[in-house]
């Protein structure tokens, strides 16, 4: 392999979004959607500090530090994830709990 100066996203959004996961998946709109939202997790911008995955700022890529700091990260997080962690808008929820109640009544 040969080593480069710059981190090559473009191939490695490939990777992970058609390779990776497109195989798996088979419709067309939901592959456009995992390239889509994968974009916020390879770019050069991950590099920064206060680059944030949310717009709560509670979803980030922690700084090198030790595997404790790692842990205590992952812990901080919330148990039940708003609809922010996957990229989605906040009624998400909202949505998803209306449909819910209506399957159940059918």
């Amino acid at each position: 392999l040969e080593e480069n100066d710059a981190i090559p996203y473009m191939a490695l959004k490939y990777t992970a979004s058609e390779a990776n996961y497109g195989g798996r998946v088979t419709d067309t709109h939901d592959r456009r959607t995992i390239n889509n939202l994968i974009t916020d997790f390879y770019c050069s911008d991950i590099l920064k500090d206060e680059y944030r995955f949310s717009p709560s700022g509670a979803y980030y890529a922690p700084s090198h530090a030790s595997y404790e700091t790692y842990v205590q990260y992952i812990r901080s997080l919330p148990i039940n994830q708003m609809p922010e962690a996957f990229g989605l808008h906040a009624n998400a929820n909202l949505i998803a709990a209306i449909n819910e109640a209506m399957r159940i009544l059918r």
